[in-house]
């Protein structure tokens, strides 16, 4: 489980639910919209696909200006019958944190006196 930065927020919980009926949840259309509706969703098509292990999605803010991010479900066995899930979602289009640097370099500027 990796590629995570550091913008990144990552969830991990451990489920009693054996990992097929966890890739069923996340990966059947049908079943993920009762919980991750397809409107919160950019496309409801995952963009990669690993089966039975890792599912991403495209999501996209309901409201201006719309901002896209990645979410990736990562299952794998616990070692007791139950599900480590991983969620990690990942924004494409970082709001800026800051205020924009200056046109001209942000150099200060010294007047001189004659």
């Amino acid at each position: 489980m990796t590629d995570e930065t550091s913008s990144d927020l990552v969830l991990d919980y451990d489920l009693d639910a054996p990992p097929h009926k966890v890739w069923r949840a996340i990966h059947i259309a049908e079943i993920r919209r009762r919980w991750l509706p397809d409107e919160a969703l950019a496309d409801p098509a995952p963009i990669e696909t690993i089966p039975e292990r890792e599912v991403r999605y495209r999501m996209r803010e309901a409201l201006p200006p719309f901002l896209e991010s990645v979410v990736r479900f990562q299952l794998a066995p616990d070692g007791h019958g139950g599900t480590r899930l991983r969620i990690t979602h990942q924004v494409t289009h970082p709001r800026r944190t800051g205020p924009p640097g200056a046109g001209n370099g942000n150099v200060m500027c010294f007047a001189r006196a004659a």
